[in-house]
């Protein structure tokens, strides 16, 4: 349990942490990690809504306890998670498990990959217990490259 939460709470950090080259020339490349959103099922009407990258991206900075969501989806029918701006999180653990709280709003079960390029946000599974007809959000890892 505590490594899940180590490697969340790591991924967390890192999504706002820059990093410099490390050579001593005046290169100034900074390498940001973001989430992106690429899928989105479930719910009632049992959607499979996908989007391409960039399209809706999470930034969390684990320092501030902030999400910051920039959301250019256009397209009103599909679910697409939360809108464009900046919210306070917190993660509830349960036992084994961590879950993810959005603006005092519990949002589901977080899980990783092992090689923790895929974030998975799973509604139907909260710190109360199982619910139905919640949405699962799939997110990717993308590294990105300023220079």
């Amino acid at each position: 349990m505590k490594r899940n939460l180590l490697i969340i709470l790591t991924c967390f950090f890192v999504l706002t942490n820059c990093s410099l080259n490390d050579d001593n020339n005046s290169d100034d490349t900074v390498v940001f990690t973001t989430w992106h959103l690429t899928n989105v099922t479930g719910g009632l009407a049992g959607v499979d809504d996908t989007f391409d990258l960039k399209t809706i991206i999470w930034i969390f900075d684990g320092n501030n306890s902030v999400i910051t969501v920039v959301n250019n989806n256009t397209d009103d029918t599909k679910v697409d998670g939360l809108d464009s701006g900046t919210y306070d999180f917190s993660i509830i653990t349960e036992g084994d498990d961590e879950f993810l709280v959005v603006e005092n709003n519990e949002m589901g079960l977080l899980t990783t990959t092992t090689t923790q390029s895929y974030l998975e946000i799973d509604e139907n599974s909260t710190s109360e217990g199982d619910v139905a007809d919640g949405f699962i959000y799939t997110f990717k890892k993308v590294l990105e490259v300023q220079e």
